[in-house]
């Protein structure tokens, strides 16, 4: 088994900052992309932030320049830096990753549970 945990929401007014954490465990060979996606009530989820293992980083264009992806591979955890923060950014923020569990395993995407930011104007 994989379990991604998330930590770092909260409420927060705009032009504020949070930091999101995302840490992987369990039965890990190797982790391709982790990332970030984010689902606001009533909308589809979208991408906000990726980076593979070869640190190429790829950015939602609403978030370009505000929030910054990081990674550490020794603790097999993604962070997300977000700065000046718009109320247009409350959702529900979910970290993914692609798991090889095994040397010989196809990566598959595995989900955390999900948290909340709010951003008040």
């Amino acid at each position: 088994q994989v379990q991604l945990v998330e930590s770092g929401g909260g409420l927060v007014q705009a032009g504020g900052s949070l930091r999101l954490s995302c840490a992987a465990s369990g039965t890990i060979f190797s982790i391709n992309a982790m990332g970030w996606y984010r689902q606001a009530p009533g909308k589809q989820r979208e991408l906000v932030a990726v980076v593979n293992n070869g640190g190429r980083i790829n950015y939602a264009d609403s978030v370009k320049g505000r929030f910054t992806i990081s990674r550490d591979n020794a603790k097999n955890t993604v962070y997300l830096q977000m700065n000046s923060l718009e109320p247009e950014d409350t959702a529900v923020y979910y970290c993914a990753a692609d798991v090889a569990r095994t040397s010989m395993a196809v990566p598959r995407r595995y989900w955390g549970q999900g948290t909340q930011v709010t951003v008040s104007s």
